[in-house]
Protein backbone atom coordinates (compact mmCIF):
# COMPACT_ATOMS: atom_id res chain seq x y z
CA UNK A 1 0.00 0.00 0.00
CA UNK A 2 1.39 3.80 -0.91
CA UNK A 3 1.12 6.17 1.76
CA UNK A 4 1.32 10.03 0.52
CA UNK A 5 1.51 12.73 3.63
CA UNK A 6 0.68 16.20 1.92
CA UNK A 7 2.25 18.94 4.23
CA UNK A 8 1.87 22.12 1.34
CA UNK A 9 -0.85 23.98 2.04
CA UNK A 10 -3.66 22.11 4.32
CA UNK A 11 -1.98 18.84 5.99
CA UNK A 12 -3.24 15.59 3.74
CA UNK A 13 -3.15 11.85 3.51
CA UNK A 14 -3.47 9.49 1.04
CA UNK A 15 -3.66 5.78 1.10
CA UNK A 16 -2.73 4.53 -2.49
CA UNK A 17 -4.35 7.81 -3.59
CA UNK A 18 -7.31 7.77 -1.55
CA UNK A 19 -8.16 10.71 1.03
CA UNK A 20 -7.81 8.94 4.48
CA UNK A 21 -10.00 11.08 7.25
CA UNK A 22 -7.83 13.02 9.43
CA UNK A 23 -8.44 13.66 13.49
CA UNK A 24 -9.79 16.38 14.37
CA UNK A 25 -7.11 17.46 17.02
CA UNK A 26 -5.06 20.00 16.00
CA UNK A 27 -2.65 19.09 18.25
CA UNK A 28 -2.85 15.43 16.74
CA UNK A 29 -2.44 16.53 13.01
CA UNK A 30 0.47 18.93 14.27
CA UNK A 31 1.94 15.79 15.60
CA UNK A 32 1.69 13.94 12.83
CA UNK A 33 3.13 16.32 10.30
CA UNK A 34 5.97 16.90 13.19
CA UNK A 35 7.05 13.39 12.90
CA UNK A 36 6.62 13.23 9.26
CA UNK A 37 8.65 16.47 8.44
CA UNK A 38 11.44 15.54 11.16
CA UNK A 39 11.64 11.96 10.51
CA UNK A 40 13.44 11.05 13.35
CA UNK A 41 13.27 9.92 16.51
CA UNK A 42 11.82 12.42 19.72
CA UNK A 43 11.91 11.65 23.37
CA UNK A 44 8.17 11.06 24.76
CA UNK A 45 8.61 14.02 27.36
CA UNK A 46 10.02 16.23 24.73
CA UNK A 47 6.84 15.73 22.36
CA UNK A 48 4.91 16.61 25.77
CA UNK A 49 6.47 19.70 25.96
CA UNK A 50 6.14 20.80 22.50
CA UNK A 51 2.74 19.96 22.10
CA UNK A 52 0.77 20.58 25.53
CA UNK A 53 0.73 22.43 27.88
CA UNK A 54 1.56 20.52 30.64
CA UNK A 55 -2.05 19.40 31.33
CA UNK A 56 -3.05 16.68 34.21
CA UNK A 57 -1.60 14.08 32.04
CA UNK A 58 0.80 14.94 28.96
CA UNK A 59 2.22 11.59 28.68
CA UNK A 60 -1.67 10.00 28.43
CA UNK A 61 -2.41 13.25 25.91
CA UNK A 62 0.68 11.68 24.22
CA UNK A 63 -0.45 8.26 23.79
CA UNK A 64 -3.71 9.37 22.64
CA UNK A 65 -2.34 10.99 19.64
CA UNK A 66 -0.07 8.17 18.78
CA UNK A 67 -3.16 6.14 18.62
CA UNK A 68 -4.92 8.26 16.23
CA UNK A 69 -1.90 8.54 13.99
CA UNK A 70 -1.02 5.03 13.97
CA UNK A 71 -4.40 3.52 11.84
CA UNK A 72 -2.77 6.69 9.43
CA UNK A 73 0.38 5.24 8.63
CA UNK A 74 0.24 1.16 9.74
CA UNK A 75 -0.28 -1.23 7.84
CA UNK A 76 1.45 -4.62 7.16
CA UNK A 77 4.51 -1.91 7.59
CA UNK A 78 5.10 -0.71 11.11
CA UNK A 79 6.03 2.82 10.61
CA UNK A 80 4.84 5.02 13.38
CA UNK A 81 7.75 3.20 15.80
CA UNK A 82 7.21 4.09 19.95
CA UNK A 83 8.76 2.51 22.46
CA UNK A 84 8.95 3.46 26.33
CA UNK A 85 11.14 6.56 25.92
CA UNK A 86 11.04 7.63 22.32
CA UNK A 87 8.96 8.07 18.73
CA UNK A 88 10.02 7.92 15.30
CA UNK A 89 7.62 7.97 12.09
CA UNK A 90 9.82 5.77 9.74
CA UNK A 91 8.98 7.92 6.33
CA UNK A 92 11.19 5.70 4.39
CA UNK A 93 8.32 4.56 1.84
CA UNK A 94 6.28 7.44 2.66
CA UNK A 95 5.96 10.07 -0.34
CA UNK A 96 6.30 13.57 0.77
CA UNK A 97 5.06 16.21 -1.04
CA UNK A 98 7.64 18.51 -0.10
CA UNK A 99 10.77 15.96 -0.06
CA UNK A 100 10.02 15.36 -3.37
CA UNK A 101 10.02 18.50 -4.94
CA UNK A 102 13.23 19.40 -2.98
CA UNK A 103 14.87 16.84 -4.57
CA UNK A 104 13.81 18.02 -7.85
CA UNK A 105 15.06 21.21 -6.73
CA UNK A 106 18.51 20.05 -6.41
CA UNK A 107 19.04 19.20 -10.22
CA UNK A 108 20.94 22.13 -11.64
CA UNK A 109 20.04 21.04 -14.97
CA UNK A 110 16.34 21.71 -14.52
CA UNK A 111 14.06 22.76 -17.56
CA UNK A 112 12.34 25.98 -17.32
CA UNK A 113 9.11 24.36 -17.79
CA UNK A 114 9.99 22.56 -14.63
CA UNK A 115 11.52 25.30 -12.66
CA UNK A 116 8.55 27.27 -13.31
CA UNK A 117 6.40 24.25 -11.92
CA UNK A 118 8.36 24.20 -8.89
CA UNK A 119 7.76 27.84 -8.11
CA UNK A 120 4.05 27.79 -8.81
CA UNK A 121 4.15 24.49 -6.54
CA UNK A 122 6.40 25.26 -3.66
CA UNK A 123 3.81 29.00 -3.80
CA UNK A 124 1.83 27.10 -0.65
CA UNK A 125 1.60 27.70 2.97
CA UNK A 126 3.32 24.61 4.72
CA UNK A 127 0.80 23.11 6.89
CA UNK A 128 -1.99 25.72 6.53
CA UNK A 129 -4.13 25.59 9.36
CA UNK A 130 -1.86 23.87 11.99
CA UNK A 131 -0.53 26.88 13.94
CA UNK A 132 -0.51 26.29 17.59
CA UNK A 133 -0.12 29.82 19.22
CA UNK A 134 0.12 28.39 22.58
CA UNK A 135 2.29 26.11 21.70
CA UNK A 136 6.09 28.19 21.23
CA UNK A 137 8.36 25.24 20.83
CA UNK A 138 5.81 23.63 18.16
CA UNK A 139 5.43 27.53 16.62
CA UNK A 140 8.89 28.15 16.51
CA UNK A 141 9.58 24.82 15.20
CA UNK A 142 6.64 25.62 12.59
CA UNK A 143 8.26 29.01 11.28
CA UNK A 144 11.78 28.01 10.66
CA UNK A 145 10.46 24.98 8.40
CA UNK A 146 8.66 27.84 6.68
CA UNK A 147 11.31 30.02 6.97
CA UNK A 148 13.28 26.93 5.16
CA UNK A 149 11.10 26.69 2.34
CA UNK A 150 11.05 30.24 1.75
CA UNK A 151 14.56 29.78 0.88
CA UNK A 152 14.25 26.89 -1.48
CA UNK A 153 11.86 28.67 -3.40
CA UNK A 154 13.93 31.75 -3.35
CA UNK A 155 16.42 30.07 -5.36
CA UNK A 156 14.52 28.76 -7.56
CA UNK A 157 12.93 31.94 -8.45
CA UNK A 158 16.57 33.28 -9.04
CA UNK A 159 17.23 30.88 -11.29
CA UNK A 160 14.19 32.00 -13.33
CA UNK A 161 15.41 35.38 -13.33
CA UNK A 162 18.48 34.65 -14.51
CA UNK A 163 17.42 31.93 -17.37
CA UNK A 164 18.13 33.42 -21.11
CA UNK A 165 15.13 31.23 -21.78
CA UNK A 166 12.69 33.18 -20.76
CA UNK A 167 11.55 36.91 -22.16
CA UNK A 168 12.41 40.18 -20.31
CA UNK A 169 8.64 40.07 -19.61
CA UNK A 170 8.54 36.67 -18.02
CA UNK A 171 11.62 37.25 -15.64
CA UNK A 172 9.94 40.15 -14.72
CA UNK A 173 7.30 38.16 -13.15
CA UNK A 174 9.62 36.08 -11.13
CA UNK A 175 12.01 39.11 -10.52
CA UNK A 176 9.03 41.14 -8.51
CA UNK A 177 8.23 37.33 -6.84
CA UNK A 178 11.99 36.72 -5.51
CA UNK A 179 11.62 40.54 -4.19
CA UNK A 180 8.25 40.15 -2.41
CA UNK A 181 9.41 36.87 -1.04
CA UNK A 182 13.08 38.21 0.44
CA UNK A 183 12.82 42.00 0.78
CA UNK A 184 15.79 42.15 2.25
CA UNK A 185 18.01 40.24 -0.14
CA UNK A 186 20.27 42.93 -1.88
CA UNK A 187 20.65 39.89 -4.90
CA UNK A 188 16.65 40.32 -5.29
CA UNK A 189 16.42 43.68 -5.06
CA UNK A 190 19.13 44.26 -7.92
CA UNK A 191 17.69 41.90 -10.02
CA UNK A 192 14.50 43.83 -10.30
CA UNK A 193 16.33 46.67 -10.77
CA UNK A 194 18.19 45.53 -13.97
CA UNK A 195 15.34 43.53 -15.55
CA UNK A 196 13.49 47.05 -15.67
CA UNK A 197 16.08 48.74 -16.85
CA UNK A 198 16.93 46.13 -19.65
CA UNK A 199 12.86 46.56 -20.64
CA UNK A 200 13.47 50.79 -20.49
CA UNK A 201 11.35 51.49 -17.84
CA UNK A 202 13.59 53.45 -15.94
CA UNK A 203 11.18 55.50 -14.43
CA UNK A 204 10.13 52.27 -12.59
CA UNK A 205 13.50 51.69 -11.96
CA UNK A 206 14.47 55.35 -10.46
CA UNK A 207 11.30 54.83 -8.10
CA UNK A 208 12.26 51.51 -6.70
CA UNK A 209 16.06 52.39 -6.47
CA UNK A 210 14.70 55.36 -4.12
CA UNK A 211 12.62 52.98 -2.11
CA UNK A 212 15.01 50.32 -1.41
CA UNK A 213 17.91 52.44 -1.01
CA UNK A 214 15.72 53.58 2.77
CA UNK A 215 14.34 50.29 3.34
CA UNK A 216 18.10 48.92 2.75
CA UNK A 217 20.03 51.85 4.97
CA UNK A 218 16.86 51.43 8.19
CA UNK A 219 17.81 47.73 8.23
CA UNK A 220 21.67 48.17 8.30
CA UNK A 221 22.30 46.52 5.03
CA UNK A 222 24.52 47.35 2.41
CA UNK A 223 23.86 47.42 -0.86
CA UNK A 224 24.34 50.11 -3.84
CA UNK A 225 22.37 50.27 -6.85
CA UNK A 226 25.12 50.90 -9.07
CA UNK A 227 26.28 47.38 -8.58
CA UNK A 228 24.49 45.75 -11.14
CA UNK A 229 25.81 44.71 -14.21
CA UNK A 230 25.72 41.07 -13.40
CA UNK A 231 22.09 41.27 -12.06
CA UNK A 232 22.02 37.54 -10.79
CA UNK A 233 25.91 37.29 -9.23
CA UNK A 234 27.32 34.32 -8.92
CA UNK A 235 25.65 31.18 -8.90
CA UNK A 236 24.92 30.00 -5.56
CA UNK A 237 24.18 26.85 -4.52
CA UNK A 238 20.30 25.77 -3.16
CA UNK A 239 19.45 25.80 0.63
CA UNK A 240 18.26 22.29 0.04
CA UNK A 241 21.69 20.90 -1.40
CA UNK A 242 24.06 19.17 -0.43
CA UNK A 243 27.11 20.91 0.59
CA UNK A 244 30.09 20.77 2.97
CA UNK A 245 29.30 21.56 6.49
CA UNK A 246 30.38 25.41 7.76
CA UNK A 247 29.82 27.69 10.59
CA UNK A 248 26.93 29.06 8.66
CA UNK A 249 25.53 25.79 7.65
CA UNK A 250 21.88 26.20 10.01
CA UNK A 251 21.33 23.41 12.74
CA UNK A 252 18.41 22.63 10.74
CA UNK A 253 20.10 21.46 7.88
CA UNK A 254 22.50 19.81 9.85
CA UNK A 255 20.17 17.42 11.21
CA UNK A 256 18.74 17.09 7.99
CA UNK A 257 21.55 15.20 6.72
CA UNK A 258 22.37 13.79 10.15
CA UNK A 259 21.11 9.86 10.15
CA UNK A 260 20.03 9.05 13.66
CA UNK A 261 20.24 4.96 14.23
CA UNK A 262 20.35 2.51 17.04
CA UNK A 263 22.23 -0.12 18.22
CA UNK A 264 22.12 -2.28 21.33
CA UNK A 265 24.65 -2.65 24.01
CA UNK A 266 25.69 -5.76 25.43
CA UNK A 267 22.85 -5.57 28.19
CA UNK A 268 20.24 -4.53 25.58
CA UNK A 269 20.60 -1.00 26.06
CA UNK A 270 19.14 1.08 23.12
CA UNK A 271 22.70 3.69 22.19
CA UNK A 272 21.73 6.32 19.52
CA UNK A 273 24.34 7.18 17.50
CA UNK A 274 25.20 9.31 14.25
CA UNK A 275 27.26 10.55 12.15
CA UNK A 276 27.66 13.70 9.27
CA UNK A 277 30.55 14.70 6.88
CA UNK A 278 33.02 12.86 4.48
CA UNK A 279 36.51 11.77 4.88
CA UNK A 280 38.48 9.71 7.19
CA UNK A 281 36.57 9.03 10.41
CA UNK A 282 36.80 10.44 13.75
CA UNK A 283 34.81 8.95 16.58
CA UNK A 284 34.08 11.16 19.55
CA UNK A 285 33.36 8.70 22.79
CA UNK A 286 30.59 10.01 24.82
CA UNK A 287 30.68 11.94 27.75
CA UNK A 288 28.39 14.04 30.31
CA UNK A 289 25.84 16.09 28.67
CA UNK A 290 25.71 15.25 24.97
CA UNK A 291 22.71 15.00 23.00
CA UNK A 292 22.56 14.44 18.74
CA UNK A 293 20.36 16.83 17.98
CA UNK A 294 20.44 19.74 20.68
CA UNK A 295 24.57 19.76 20.44
CA UNK A 296 24.51 21.33 17.21
CA UNK A 297 22.93 24.28 18.23
CA UNK A 298 25.34 24.38 21.47
CA UNK A 299 27.84 27.53 21.87
CA UNK A 300 29.79 24.71 23.57
CA UNK A 301 30.11 21.94 20.80
CA UNK A 302 28.28 22.87 17.48
CA UNK A 303 31.45 25.22 16.60
CA UNK A 304 34.10 22.30 17.16
CA UNK A 305 31.98 20.01 15.55
CA UNK A 306 31.44 21.76 12.22
CA UNK A 307 34.85 22.13 11.71
CA UNK A 308 35.40 18.43 12.53
CA UNK A 309 32.44 17.21 9.81
CA UNK A 310 34.16 19.37 7.27
CA UNK A 311 37.22 16.92 6.52
CA UNK A 312 35.87 13.89 8.19
CA UNK A 313 33.51 11.29 9.21
CA UNK A 314 32.47 12.76 12.17
CA UNK A 315 30.57 9.52 14.39
CA UNK A 316 29.13 10.60 18.19
CA UNK A 317 26.64 8.91 19.97
CA UNK A 318 24.72 9.51 23.53
CA UNK A 319 25.47 7.95 26.08
CA UNK A 320 22.99 5.12 28.51
CA UNK A 321 21.05 7.46 30.50
CA UNK A 322 21.32 10.43 28.72
CA UNK A 323 20.70 11.98 25.42
CA UNK A 324 18.40 9.92 22.64
CA UNK A 325 19.82 6.43 24.50
CA UNK A 326 18.03 4.84 26.96
CA UNK A 327 17.21 6.32 30.10
CA UNK A 328 16.06 3.75 32.32
CA UNK A 329 18.88 1.56 32.68
CA UNK A 330 19.77 -0.84 35.36
CA UNK A 331 23.97 -0.54 34.63
CA UNK A 332 25.70 3.35 34.81
CA UNK A 333 29.47 1.82 35.40
CA UNK A 334 32.85 2.92 33.82
CA UNK A 335 33.38 -0.54 32.32
CA UNK A 336 29.47 0.23 30.22
CA UNK A 337 30.71 3.52 29.36
CA UNK A 338 33.72 1.70 27.93
CA UNK A 339 31.63 -1.51 26.39
CA UNK A 340 28.82 0.97 24.74
CA UNK A 341 32.21 2.40 22.76
CA UNK A 342 32.67 -1.03 21.48
CA UNK A 343 28.87 -1.24 20.51
CA UNK A 344 28.69 1.79 17.99
CA UNK A 345 32.34 1.09 16.53
CA UNK A 346 30.85 -2.28 15.74
CA UNK A 347 27.78 -0.52 14.24
CA UNK A 348 29.49 1.70 12.46
CA UNK A 349 31.71 -0.61 10.64
CA UNK A 350 34.46 1.31 10.68
CA UNK A 351 38.08 -0.13 10.60
CA UNK A 352 40.24 2.23 11.55
CA UNK A 353 39.70 6.15 13.06
CA UNK A 354 40.92 8.74 15.15
CA UNK A 355 39.34 8.45 18.71
CA UNK A 356 38.42 11.59 20.59
CA UNK A 357 37.65 11.74 24.33
CA UNK A 358 36.68 14.80 25.84
CA UNK A 359 36.67 15.22 29.63
CA UNK A 360 35.82 11.71 31.42
CA UNK A 361 35.61 11.03 27.67
CA UNK A 362 38.82 10.83 27.65
CA UNK A 363 39.53 7.74 30.40
CA UNK A 364 36.87 5.95 28.01
CA UNK A 365 39.22 6.31 24.64
CA UNK A 366 42.15 5.70 26.67
CA UNK A 367 40.50 1.91 27.97
CA UNK A 368 39.42 1.44 24.16
CA UNK A 369 42.87 2.11 22.53
CA UNK A 370 44.56 -0.51 24.97
CA UNK A 371 41.53 -2.81 24.38
CA UNK A 372 42.05 -2.03 20.62
CA UNK A 373 45.26 -0.56 19.17
CA UNK A 374 44.37 -2.56 16.11
CA UNK A 375 41.22 -0.01 15.63
CA UNK A 376 42.60 3.48 16.74
CA UNK A 377 45.17 5.19 14.37
CA UNK A 378 45.12 8.45 16.50
CA UNK A 379 44.41 9.31 20.21
CA UNK A 380 42.90 13.15 21.08
CA UNK A 381 42.28 14.08 24.66
CA UNK A 382 41.18 16.92 26.03
CA UNK A 383 40.48 17.94 29.09
CA UNK A 384 40.84 14.84 30.94
CA UNK A 385 42.24 13.01 33.57
CA UNK A 386 43.45 8.76 34.35
CA UNK A 387 41.68 9.39 38.11
CA UNK A 388 38.39 10.70 39.21
CA UNK A 389 38.75 12.99 41.94
CA UNK A 390 38.00 10.64 45.02
CA UNK A 391 41.19 9.34 44.52
CA UNK A 392 43.55 10.61 46.26
CA UNK A 393 41.47 14.43 46.62
CA UNK A 394 41.74 16.96 49.23
CA UNK A 395 39.02 17.30 52.40
CA UNK A 396 38.14 20.40 49.62
CA UNK A 397 38.02 19.16 47.27
CA UNK A 398 35.70 16.20 48.43
CA UNK A 399 33.47 18.68 50.09
CA UNK A 400 33.06 20.95 46.73
CA UNK A 401 32.28 18.02 44.45
CA UNK A 402 29.81 16.37 46.89
CA UNK A 403 28.17 19.71 46.96
CA UNK A 404 27.88 19.66 43.30
CA UNK A 405 26.54 16.12 43.20
CA UNK A 406 23.84 17.52 46.11
CA UNK A 407 22.74 20.63 44.36
CA UNK A 408 22.93 18.39 40.93
CA UNK A 409 20.03 16.23 42.71
CA UNK A 410 18.03 19.26 44.01
CA UNK A 411 18.34 21.93 41.19
CA UNK A 412 19.04 20.08 38.01
CA UNK A 413 17.17 21.59 34.88
CA UNK A 414 15.88 24.47 37.06
CA UNK A 415 16.67 27.99 37.41
CA UNK A 416 18.89 27.47 40.59
CA UNK A 417 21.55 30.40 41.16
CA UNK A 418 23.35 28.75 43.85
CA UNK A 419 24.00 25.28 41.34
CA UNK A 420 24.82 27.37 38.52
CA UNK A 421 27.32 29.34 39.83
CA UNK A 422 29.03 26.28 41.48
CA UNK A 423 28.57 24.56 37.76
CA UNK A 424 29.33 27.58 35.74
CA UNK A 425 32.78 28.81 37.58
CA UNK A 426 34.38 25.29 37.24
CA UNK A 427 33.54 24.46 33.59
CA UNK A 428 32.41 27.76 31.97
CA UNK A 429 33.61 30.26 33.95
CA UNK A 430 33.68 32.79 31.39
CA UNK A 431 30.09 32.13 29.97
CA UNK A 432 27.84 35.24 29.19
CA UNK A 433 24.63 35.00 30.86
CA UNK A 434 22.99 34.04 27.74
CA UNK A 435 25.35 30.65 27.23
CA UNK A 436 24.29 29.93 31.21
CA UNK A 437 20.79 30.08 30.12
CA UNK A 438 20.92 27.73 26.85
CA UNK A 439 23.27 25.57 29.57
CA UNK A 440 20.36 25.38 32.39
CA UNK A 441 17.76 24.49 29.54
CA UNK A 442 20.07 21.86 27.76
CA UNK A 443 21.17 20.46 30.62
CA UNK A 444 17.70 19.39 31.48
CA UNK A 445 16.80 18.09 27.90
CA UNK A 446 20.05 15.67 28.05
CA UNK A 447 19.34 13.80 31.22
CA UNK A 448 17.21 13.28 34.72
CA UNK A 449 17.94 14.26 38.00
CA UNK A 450 18.86 10.86 39.13
CA UNK A 451 21.02 9.69 36.18
CA UNK A 452 22.92 13.08 36.60
CA UNK A 453 24.24 11.91 39.97
CA UNK A 454 24.93 8.31 38.95
CA UNK A 455 26.97 9.73 36.34
CA UNK A 456 28.61 12.19 38.82
CA UNK A 457 29.18 9.20 41.02
CA UNK A 458 30.88 6.96 38.04
CA UNK A 459 33.05 9.82 37.26
CA UNK A 460 34.63 10.25 40.58
CA UNK A 461 35.78 6.35 40.71
CA UNK A 462 37.44 6.37 37.58
CA UNK A 463 40.64 5.30 37.14
CA UNK A 464 42.67 3.99 34.24
CA UNK A 465 46.53 5.31 35.53
CA UNK A 466 48.00 2.02 35.18
CA UNK A 467 46.78 2.00 31.19
CA UNK A 468 48.46 5.02 30.52
CA UNK A 469 52.08 3.23 29.48
CA UNK A 470 50.50 0.73 27.37
CA UNK A 471 49.02 3.07 24.73
CA UNK A 472 50.61 2.59 21.39
CA UNK A 473 49.51 4.98 19.11
CA UNK A 474 50.15 8.88 18.51
CA UNK A 475 48.57 10.79 20.90
CA UNK A 476 47.47 14.19 21.63
CA UNK A 477 46.99 15.68 25.09
CA UNK A 478 44.99 19.47 24.95
CA UNK A 479 44.19 21.03 28.06
CA UNK A 480 43.45 24.63 29.17
CA UNK A 481 46.15 26.12 31.02
CA UNK A 482 43.25 28.09 33.29
CA UNK A 483 41.13 24.63 33.48
CA UNK A 484 39.36 25.12 37.32
CA UNK A 485 37.32 21.78 37.20
CA UNK A 486 40.66 19.39 35.73
CA UNK A 487 43.85 21.64 36.51
CA UNK A 488 46.46 21.76 34.08
CA UNK A 489 49.04 19.59 35.86
CA UNK A 490 47.09 16.60 35.03
CA UNK A 491 46.56 16.87 31.52
CA UNK A 492 50.62 17.56 31.54
CA UNK A 493 50.88 14.38 33.63
CA UNK A 494 48.75 12.41 31.16
CA UNK A 495 51.38 13.56 28.62
CA UNK A 496 54.22 12.63 30.66
CA UNK A 497 53.23 9.20 31.43
CA UNK A 498 51.81 8.17 28.01
CA UNK A 499 54.68 6.98 25.91
CA UNK A 500 55.71 9.46 22.90
CA UNK A 501 52.31 11.96 23.46
CA UNK A 502 52.17 15.35 22.55
CA UNK A 503 50.75 18.55 24.79
CA UNK A 504 49.29 21.55 23.56
CA UNK A 505 48.40 23.81 26.23
CA UNK A 506 44.99 26.59 25.66
CA UNK A 507 44.37 29.91 26.68
CA UNK A 508 41.41 29.39 28.07
CA UNK A 509 40.35 28.93 31.92
CA UNK A 510 37.49 26.75 30.61
CA UNK A 511 36.79 22.75 30.98
CA UNK A 512 34.42 23.57 27.80
CA UNK A 513 35.72 25.77 25.27
CA UNK A 514 33.22 27.99 23.86
CA UNK A 515 32.82 28.00 19.96
CA UNK A 516 33.58 31.90 20.16
CA UNK A 517 36.76 31.77 22.28
CA UNK A 518 39.96 32.29 20.28
CA UNK A 519 41.12 28.95 22.18
CA UNK A 520 38.86 26.65 20.03
CA UNK A 521 40.53 27.55 16.79
CA UNK A 522 43.81 26.68 18.85
CA UNK A 523 42.28 23.65 19.92
CA UNK A 524 41.29 22.77 15.86
CA UNK A 525 44.78 23.43 13.62
CA UNK A 526 45.95 21.38 16.83
CA UNK A 527 44.18 18.40 15.83
CA UNK A 528 44.49 19.57 12.11
CA UNK A 529 47.97 18.94 12.34
CA UNK A 530 48.27 16.39 14.69
CA UNK A 531 46.31 14.42 12.09
CA UNK A 532 48.52 15.32 9.41
CA UNK A 533 51.76 14.61 10.57
CA UNK A 534 50.78 10.87 11.62
CA UNK A 535 49.31 9.89 8.96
Amino acid sequence: MSITINILGELAVFKNDTPVGLPASKRTRALLAFLAITSRPHRRDRLCEVFWEIPDDPRGALRWSLSKIRPLVNDDTERLIADRERVRLDTTDINIDLRQLISIANNRDLSVEKLTELAESLNSTLLDGIDLPNQELFQQWLTAERAALSQTRASILRRLVSTSELSFSERLKWAREWEQLEPFNPKAATSLLTVLELMGRSTDALRLTQEFTTRFRNAGIAWSPDKRKDYTGPEEPDPCSSRPITNKTSCREILARQRIQFCKAHDNVRLAYASVGEGKPIVKAANWLNHLEYDWDAPIWSPLFRELAKDHRFIRYDERGNGLSDWNVADISFDTFVTDLESVVQATQVDKFALLGISQGAAVSIDYTVRHPHKVSHLILFGGYAAGWRHNASAHTILEREAVMTLTAAGWGQDNPAYRHIFSSTFMPDATLDELNWFDNFQRLTTSPKNAVRFLDVFSQINVVDLLPKIRVPTLVIHSLGDNRIPVDVGRDLAATIPNAEFVGLESNGHLLLGREPASAVFLDAIRDFLKRHQ
